[in-house]
């Protein structure tokens, strides 16, 4: 009986062990994710792919892609997609409260804060130096994403596409949902053409 207590307690441990490190990633994803959801996305990255290896670089990228796609905020979807694929519908609810609850009571008490010492210049200041670290992270996930699709596309290619993607969302204003749709149909439709031949 002892022996048996002991067989299930082991066998307990890993899954208890696997909700813990999803509670403790998105917990760290989302109070050092200043600035938004974009910017959580390389913390997302380092805990995700780097610290746990719950992801490669390449599932990470279609995940981002598939979550631009959609409605709602990037930073929850990616945590319950996350937290589903690793540990079911139980870790996809320990990443969205660890991502979600810990924030949200922080902003209502930081929010209360600063509103009272706003006027202050090192909260000012404070509050601006916080934009470069995450313009600096967001670019080092970019050039991640580039060097990958180079590799995997060929660079001129990759190159192209970049351009194109940039021309259509900032310069023609197109939603970016669009323009990745736009691409999974053009990266699909030779399988569709080559399926409906006899």
């Amino acid at each position: 009986m002892v022996e048996r207590q002991e067989e299930k307690n082991a066998s307990e441990r890993p899954g208890r062990v696997l909700y813990q490190n999803i509670g403790l990633a998105f917990f760290r994803t989302g109070m050092l994710g200043f600035g938004g959801g974009p910017s959580s996305i390389p913390l997302v990255h380092q805990e995700v792919v780097k610290n746990y290896g719950w992801m490669t670089d390449d599932e990470f990228g279609d995940t981002i892609a598939l979550a631009n796609t959609l409605p709602g905020p990037i930073a929850t979807k990616i945590a319950g997609y996350v937290g589903y694929r690793i540990a079911g519908i139980r870790g996809c609810l320990i990443a969205l409260a660890a991502s979600v609850i810990p924030t949200v009571f922080l902003m209502i008490i930081f929010l209360g804060l600063l509103q009272t010492y706003k006027d202050i210049p090192w909260v000012q200041h404070m509050s601006a130096s916080v934009v470069p670290v995450v313009a600096v992270m967001l670019g080092v996930l970019t050039w991640d994403f580039i060097k990958k699709s180079g590799e995997t596309l060929g660079w001129m290619r990759a190159i192209s596409i970049i351009v194109l993607a940039g021309i259509l969302i900032e310069g023609l204003q197109i939603h970016p949902a669009i323009v990745i749709l736009g691409c999974i149909l053009i990266v699909f439709s030779p399988l569709l053409t080559r399926r409906k031949k006899p």
